[in-house]
């Protein structure tokens, strides 16, 4: 075990509480809240090195702690990863808007749970979520917008396309693609993080973060991720020449 590492889980079920904890007990040294407030508490205290926090919490919810984390001189650059429950597919837009570096949805996984985690402990500097290439079609709508671009990879935050008319970095948009060997289309709103204008011997393109996804949606991305090599770099996408590479 990394006794060095501090994991901070704030959870308002005790149940979940201990699972999470049995789950990441090799990972390192664990703390746990019942609520925001007290999670708030001991992140100041104990500074920890991840915290992973129910979204929804009697009080508080897990995205105001995350945005009183952001805020704190001390503390701002702790990774977060905010749990919900999967039902509603505004709830990882909630997460994502809080500030949160990762969300996982309930019920949880113990494999992606350690994945998450392990991926802000082993990388602290790096927080990209591996992707893997896609070769896709993708309906983008949004202000004024109706473009179609082309899929070039995937990760469980985002998707990365080329081609057709980019958007500004904060956009948000509706999206609609099809991913290989499955028929229904993935629907989602989802955040312009970036944009590459038309390079002198190279194509636009564009990197967008998940915003509203439901369980299906978020279940079938996994899938597809998790069964395909992801490829040698560590980012989400591929490093932006007007902008920063998100960390989903």
């Amino acid at each position: 075990m990394e006794a060095s590492r501090k994991i901070l889980i704030v959870d308002d079920t005790a149940m979940f509480r201990e699972l999470e904890s049995l789950f990441l007990s090799r990972a390192g040294r664990i703390y746990s809240a019942q609520d925001a407030a007290e999670g708030l508490s001991l992140a100041r205290q104990e500074e920890p090195d991840v915290i992973i926090a129910d979204l929804s919490m009697p009080g508080m919810d897990g995205d105001a702690l995350c945005r009183l984390v952001r805020s704190d001189p001390v503390i701002r650059q702790t990774p977060v990863i905010l749990v919900t429950s999967g039902e509603d597919a505004d709830d990882r837009a909630r997460a994502i808007h809080a500030g949160a570096d990762d969300v996982i949805s309930k019920p949880i996984s113990r494999i992606s749970l350690i994945e998450a985690v392990n991926r802000f402990l082993r990388q602290p500097m790096v927080r990209g979520l591996k992707r893997v290439i896609l070769d896709s079609r993708v309906h983008v709508t949004g202000p004024g917008k109706d473009v179609w671009s082309e899929a070039r990879n995937l990760s469980r935050g985002g998707i990365f396309l080329e081609g057709g008319q980019t958007l500004e970095p904060e956009t948000e948009v509706s999206i609609e693609f099809k991913l290989p060997s499955m028929p229904k289309p993935i629907a989602s709103t989802a955040k312009v993080v970036w944009r590459r204008e038309q390079p002198e011997n190279g194509r636009s393109g564009m990197g967008l973060q998940f915003l509203a996804l439901d369980r299906t949606g978020s279940e079938r991305i996994d899938q597809f991720v998790y069964e395909r090599v992801p490829l040698p770099s560590v980012g989400a996408f591929p490093t932006s020449e007007t902008g920063t590479s998100p960390s989903s």
